[in-house]
């Protein structure tokens, strides 16, 4: 098991930042990538990023690519996501996504709102 807990959500204006924070607990040395999804009201969840825990390789939506980085701290086993040049379509609530020995967990999510 892999517990996961979220921060950094809140209220921004157009073209600000905001930087989430998802620290996960429990079986961490199985995890092999975390990421983060997203999802508005009255749209499906979609993917934003992904890191691998190994490596760091990054994978990112493109609509948020040169906006958005995701990082990680392994020894904190915490994983960031920086967000920057937010726009009112980034308005969700985000999800912090780890996968580990083939099962996903997903964290209690944190709204962002991006006001125009």
């Amino acid at each position: 098991q892999v517990q996961l807990v979220e921060s950094g959500g809140g209220l921004v204006q157009a073209g600000g930042s905001l930087r989430l924070s998802c620290a996960a607990s429990g079986r961490t040395f199985s995890m092999s990538t975390m990421g983060w999804f997203r999802q508005a009201p009255g749209k499906e969840r979609e993917f934003v990023a992904r890191i691998t825990w190994t490596g760091g390789r990054t994978y990112y939506a493109d609509s948020v690519k040169g906006r958005f980085t995701i990082s990680r701290d392994n020894a904190k086993s915490t994983e960031y996501l920086q967000m920057n040049s937010l726009k009112p379509e980034d308005t969700a609530v985000y999800y912090c996504n780890v996968r580990a020995s083939g099962m996903d967990y997903w964290g209690q999510g944190t709204q962002v709102t991006v006001s125009s």
